[in-house]
């Protein structure tokens, strides 16, 4: 059976919107290994130490905020759908106007923040002294860093992704050179690589809000600001991102939880959990490029009250990232082996992560279903069903990890999570037809 001229557009406009964010997530990596390799040669060893230490406290502090990539996305998506300029550009105001509250807030309550999370992490009072410093210079970003992921959420549900991975490859190449420049070039250290990260996110902001500004329809530029300011616009955007906010913190907490468990069952079995949630990480880079095209293609239909479209942008980006989930675990299969060696060349480390590698392999195969269904429901703004799965797969995760761990050691922990990734998907696909029926209407 030959596939209809139709379907061949839903296959087009997919990959047309997946690969330029599959491309720029994967050099988000590359950003950290730069961070690494540019204090790995400073004559301190606690440098490195110092940096991973101050870049876990943002990369968890600013991916809770990350519900204003995600919320921006769906309402975009939907006006963009509706053909409704006008609510685009309000959207794109009150969200703005968020990310700048929220990044404000953080600036203020710094003391307390950084207090917590380093009573939280305890690495000692010299590594906590130079992760301080790097803290006291990453702080100030996060207004620019927030602006950045509203930015992204906007050009996503424009469908505009090219122009987003040119400004996810400026954030990232500016900060790879200016970590050259400062810490190899003026040996500013630890403050160096901070400094880097704090020019390269207000670099893109500028650069995301004058696109924006090219982006944004001339005659509605001029935001009416009782639209601007509706409440019941707003409410709805505090609720989606509230909504957002609490299932992120619970996923959070579950990948906090594994790392903790793993601590427990010795050093060889923590690294080598750290170096097979990498290849997890790695997966999951890959397969949101499907996703954020479902929140894009997916939401632009149920904004337009098109079911068939709607359908038929379901279907096209499942089947990728389904295609694309099944080349990883065959990758993974394969050369698994290899990818953990590039990874450590300490061979207990290796050998332990070998024990566990086949659950990478199943792991692509049962994550597809859950990374697809949040962007259909990111998509349709269907953020409650979100928050209300994730909380029940949590408490399934933490009550299987409970049982399992005892039982079957590291087994067991990996097994937890695949049982969480499966409860994932079950609780959202339970609510997925709550969604076509409201279309159907």
């Amino acid at each position: 059976m030959r596939a209809s001229p139709t379907s061949f557009h839903w296959h087009r406009r997919v990959w047309r919107l997946a690969w330029p964010i599959v491309l720029s997530n994967l050099s988000i990596p590359l950003v950290g290994a730069v961070d690494t390799a540019v204090v790995g040669h400073l004559p301190d060893p606690s440098f490195i130490g110092a940096v991973a230490l101050g870049a876990v406290i943002f990369s968890f502090l600013f991916w809770g905020f990350g519900f204003l990539r995600m919320g921006t996305t769906g309402f975009i998506a939907q006006a963009h759908g509706r053909g409704d300029s006008g609510e685009i550009v309000a959207t794109t105001f009150r969200a703005l106007l968020l990310a700048l509250l929220l990044g404000a807030g953080v600036i203020l309550v710094q003391k307390p923040v950084a207090i917590l999370a380093f009573w939280a992490l305890e690495g000692g009072a010299h590594l906590e002294g130079l992760a301080a410093q790097y803290f006291q210079i990453r702080v100030w970003s996060a207004p620019a860093t927030l602006v950045n992921y509203t930015v992204l959420g906007v050009l996503i549900g424009l469908q505009r992704t090219g122009t987003a991975l040119m400004l996810q490859l400026l954030l990232n190449g500016c900060n790879i050179a200016l970590d050259l420049v400062f810490v190899v070039g003026f040996a500013w250290g630890v403050e160096g690589v901070a400094l880097a990260s704090l020019t390269a996110d207000w670099l893109a902001a500028i650069a995301g809000a004058a696109v924006l500004t090219r982006l944004m329809p001339r005659r509605e530029f001029a935001v009416d600001r009782k639209r601007l300011l509706a409440p019941d616009r707003m409410w709805a955007l505090l609720r989606v991102n509230a909504n957002i906010m609490v299932r992120t913190l619970c996923l959070i907490f579950a990948f906090f939880y594994f790392t903790a468990q793993g601590t427990r069952l010795g050093e060889q079995t923590l690294a080598a959990n750290a170096v097979l949630m990498h290849m997890q990480h790695f997966l999951a880079y890959g397969l949101d490029g499907f996703a954020h095209a479902a929140e894009a293609l997916a939401g632009g239909a149920f904004g337009a009250g098109r079911l068939r479209q709607f359908r038929s942008a379901v279907r096209a980006t499942t089947l990728w990232a389904t295609v694309v989930a099944v080349g990883y675990a065959l990758v993974y299969a394969t050369f698994g082996d290899a990818i953990v060696s590039l990874m450590t060349d300490i061979e207990p480390v290796r050998q332990r992560a070998n024990e566990f590698l086949h659950w990478l392999v199943v792991l692509p195969l049962l994550s597809v279903w859950s990374f697809q269904l949040d962007g259909i429901f990111i998509g349709a703004t269907r953020t409650t069903e979100m928050r209300n799965g994730m909380i029940i797969s949590l408490a399934v995760y933490l009550s299987g990890a409970w049982v399992l761990v005892p039982l079957l050691g590291n087994h067991g922990l990996w097994l937890a999570l695949s049982v969480f990734m499966i409860s994932r998907a079950v609780t959202l696909a339970l609510w997925y037809p709550r969604i076509e029926r409201e279309l159907d209407l």
